[in-house]
C-alpha cells in the first residue's frame, strides 16, 4: 500500500486529490492530510441548510462538497484527515478500514472504540467520523481525527436555523465530540501525531517518498478548479429545497419563501406588512432564475427599483431576508 502525506492545506485541492487518486491510482493508497479552516459537506446534503452562513462568511471559511455521503464537518489544522483507497472491491466495510486507525490511537495509551455506523469514540465522545464512496470496483474511505481542533468553530460553522429549510436532504447529526490530545498521557504536537499514525499504518513508508508525483499534483489541481472550487458543485449540486425566513426590515416585516433547485431560485414569494406602489409579483419574477447566492442576488437586485415594490427596503435588507 502506497503512503502519501499531503503538504497543502487547501481543501479544494485535497478533496480533488482524493478523487484523482481514486480514479487513477495504480495501487492501494493510505493518505494523511489537513485542511485550513473549512466546512466540508456530504455529497447528498443541502449545503445552505448545513452551515451558519453568517459565521462562515464573516470568517472567510470556504465551503466544499466531498464525494462521499454522510454529514457536514468542520476542518481546521487541529484536525487530521485520513484516506484509504482500495482497488480490490466495492464492499463498504467501515470497521475494517478504521481498525488500523483505532490501533494507532490505542498505541498512544488512549482507550477508543468503534460505535454506531461510522464513528470512533473515546469514553463515548466522538473523535472521528467516517464516510465512503464507491467508484466502479474501487472504494474511497476517509475520516476525520479530531486531535486539537477548535470545537467552538466546529459548532459555530454548522449551526443553522432548522425552520429556514424544508427538504429531504441528509441532515448532520450533532454528537458530543472530543480531541485526542485531551486524553494523551503526555503532550504531543499534531505533526508528531500524524507521523505516528503514518508509521503505524504504513510502517515501511520512507519520509522522502510520501509526496505526489508531478502529474498527480497537476491532475488534482485541475480537478480542484473544474469541480471543487465551483458554485455548481459546492452549492448547485444540493437537492431541491424550500427556504423560508421572516425578518423585520426598515420597511416592515418580510416573509420570504423560495423554491430552489440546482442552487437556482425557481420561484419566490414575498409576504409581509410592507408597502409598495408596484405589484410585488414583478419583483418575485425577477428573482426567478437567480442563484441562491448573496453576490448573485445583490447583482440581480442592483438593477431593480426596489423601493417601488418594498418601500424603505434596501438591497442589503432584502438579501438578508433571503438567507
Amino acid at each position: 500500500m502506497r503512503a502519501i502525506l499531503l503538504e497543502t492545506t487547501d481543501p479544494a485541492v485535497n478533496l480533488a486529490t482524493e478523487e484523482w487518486l481514486l480514479k487513477n491510482a495504480a495501487t492501494d493508497v493510505f493518505m494523511l492530510w489537513r485542511n485550513a479552516p473549512a466546512v466540508i459537506v456530504g455529497r447528498n446534503q443541502n449545503t445552505r441548510a448545513q452551515i451558519d452562513e453568517a459565521f462562515v462568511r464573516e470568517r472567510g471559511i470556504p465551503v466544499v462538497r466531498r464525494l462521499s455521503g454522510g454529514g457536514a464537518v468542520f476542518h481546521d489544522l487541529g484536525n487530521v484527515n485520513f484516506t484509504f483507497i482500495s482497488l480490490g472491491g466495492g464492499a463498504m466495510d467501515f470497521r475494517g478500514f478504521t481498525a488500523p486507525i483505532l490501533a494507532a490511537v490505542a498505541a498512544l495509551g488512549v482507550q477508543c472504540a468503534f460505535e454506531g455506523r461510522n464513528d470512533l469514540t473515546i469514553e463515548g465522545q466522538k473523535f472521528s467520523g467516517n464516510a465512503q464512496h464507491v467508484w466502479r470496483d474501487r472504494v474511497l474511505h476517509h475520516g476525520t481525527l479530531l486531535f486539537d481542533a477548535d470545537v467552538s468553530h466546529l459548532t459555530g460553522a454548522l449551526r443553522v436555523d432548522p425552520e429556514k429549510y424544508r427538504d429531504k436532504a441528509v441532515k448532520s447529526v450533532e454528537k458530543r465530540v472530543t480531541n485526542i490530545a485531551a486524553h494523551l498521557p503526555a503532550p504531543m504536537a499534531v505533526t508528531d501525531f500524524m507521523g505516528h499514525v503514518m508509521g503505524h499504518v504504513c510502517p515501511g513508508a520512507a519520509p522522502g517518498d510520501l509526496a505526489l508525483a508531478p502529474d498527480e499534483a497537476a491532475g488534482a489541481a485541475g480537478l480542484a478548479e473544474s469541480r471543487y472550487r465551483t458554485y455548481d458543485w459546492n452549492f448547485g449540486a444540493s437537492p431541491a429545497y424550500g427556504f423560508t425566513r421572516t425578518r423585520r426590515t426598515p420597511g416592515g416585516l418580510i416573509e420570504a419563501h423560495l423554491d430552489v433547485k440546482g442552487g437556482v431560485i425557481l420561484a419566490a414569494r414575498l409576504l409581509g406588512d410592507y408597502f409598495g406602489r408596484r405589484d410585488v409579483a414583478e419583483l418575485e419574477a425577477a428573482l426567478a432564475g437567480c442563484r441562491h447566492d448573496r453576490d448573485a442576488l445583490a447583482e440581480r437586485l442592483g438593477g431593480v427599483e426596489l423601493g417601488e415594490y418594498l418601500l424603505g427596503v434596501g438591497v442589503e435588507d432584502l438579501v438578508e431576508c433571503l438567507f
